[in-house]
């Protein structure tokens, strides 16, 4: 094997691929990504078992190849280039390969490609595309709210579904960690409503963001019932799915809060973020006091004193207090584009929706605790 391209063109693809290599594995060969040279392009190829990452690029290719290398040394090789630089990489019948760019060479171990897993050939019989843009406010309005608590595994993903909205047919993505939820949809794409309802794991979550933030064109899902698969722009990521049941989360969204507080959104993160200084690190407990058209924000703590904050809203029903956790206030508001944020909230026991009046596609559900 033996090609030319530039240390640009080449550093891209490195660097996604080896995100997914795990750095302590007690398996060889999946320390390493495998590259492919065929007639006018390079593969990369890694894999950690349950997320295989190929991503592709043209190359000067002067002999046909394949070999597996250090996935982070050859990436941090690569990375200290100056750039502009062209590498040359060439595999030699010793099992070792040649890099080299400028007046820099280094000579790397390589292993086996055979002993590289076979990346997924499996039949995925759902297939439909989505818009870049709709799949990173999906996975950006939802991921905050995956669970890391590793016993209750089937919440350490997106849940991603068909259902029904108002007689309308959307396509649904929902995370929840038990404190908060997360629920976006949009319009159900062609090709879509057969399809199962699948978890999609956090790492994997992770992986798709950071490959699809410059991504302009549409991206092509496949999946079946236990992998999916993305392809766009010459990258395609494939994963396993999480094995398990999602709860029912339609059960704790609330249908009879009725009292409705309205409040610009920048201002009210601001004032929760100023308040929550005081609060103590563990609870992180903020109290919203609402009184027609009043909110007083409050915390206290015995080692930190007190703080309280007023800010103007809409409000016409009878007062309440309520008691979130701060980090949780500012997770949600995060993800609201427009100016204004609603909050429809029952009592201070019950979960309480979070809106964003211009944009209904989007609902969050956040549990109150007591302060």
């Amino acid at each position: 094997m033996h090609f030319t391209l530039d240390r640009a063109a080449l550093l891209k693809p490195l660097a996604h691929v080896q995100s997914v290599v795990e750095r302590r594995t007690t398996i060889p060969i999946l320390s390493n990504v495998m590259i492919q040279a065929a007639s006018g392009k390079v593969s990369i190829s890694a894999t950690d078992m349950d997320i295989d990452i190929v991503e592709s690029v043209p190359a000067e290719v002067k002999k046909k190849g394949s070999i597996t290398c250090p996935a982070h040394t050859l990436h941090d090789i690569v990375r200290k280039l100056p750039d502009g630089s062209q590498v040359e990489l060439a595999a030699s019948d010793s099992g070792r390969v040649t890099l080299r760019a400028g007046r820099s060479t280094f000579t790397l171990q390589t292993l086996p490609t055979e002993e590289f897993p076979a990346l997924s050939g499996d039949t995925l019989p759902h297939r439909f595309e989505l818009p870049a843009d709709g799949l990173r406010t999906l996975i950006d309005r939802t991921r905050f709210a995956i669970s890391t608590e590793e016993t209750r595994y089937y919440l350490n993903g997106i849940y991603l579904h068909a259902a029904k909205q108002d007689g309308v047919d959307v396509l649904r993505a929902v995370a929840t960690d038990g404190h908060r939820l997360a629920r976006v949809e949009m319009a159900l794409p062609e090709g879509a409503a057969g399809m199962p309802g699948v978890i999609i794991p956090r790492k994997a979550v992770a992986e798709l963001r950071k490959l699809v933030e410059e991504t302009p064109g549409p991206v092509s899902l496949s999946l079946s019932e236990a992998k999916i698969r993305f392809a766009f722009d010459g990258t395609i990521l494939t994963s396993k799915l999480i094995d398990g049941t999602f709860p029912d989360y339609e059960r704790v969204i609330p249908v009879n809060n009725d009292k409705i507080m309205t409040v610009e959104c920048k201002s009210f993160a601001e004032a929760v973020d100023r308040v929550a200084t005081i609060s103590t690190e563990k609870s992180r407990a903020v109290k919203l006091a609402v009184a027609p058209d009043t909110l007083t924000l409050s915390a206290s703590s015995p080692e930190n004193g007190t703080a309280t904050e007023d800010l103007q809203v809409k409000f016409a029903a009878s007062p309440i207090e309520i008691g979130f956790n701060s980090r949780y206030l500012l997770d949600i508001t995060q993800q609201i584009e427009g100016d204004g944020a609603e909050f429809v909230m029952a009592d201070a026991a019950s979960p309480t929706i979070v809106r964003d009046p211009s944009d209904r596609s989007a609902l969050y559900v956040i549990m109150p605790m007591r302060v």
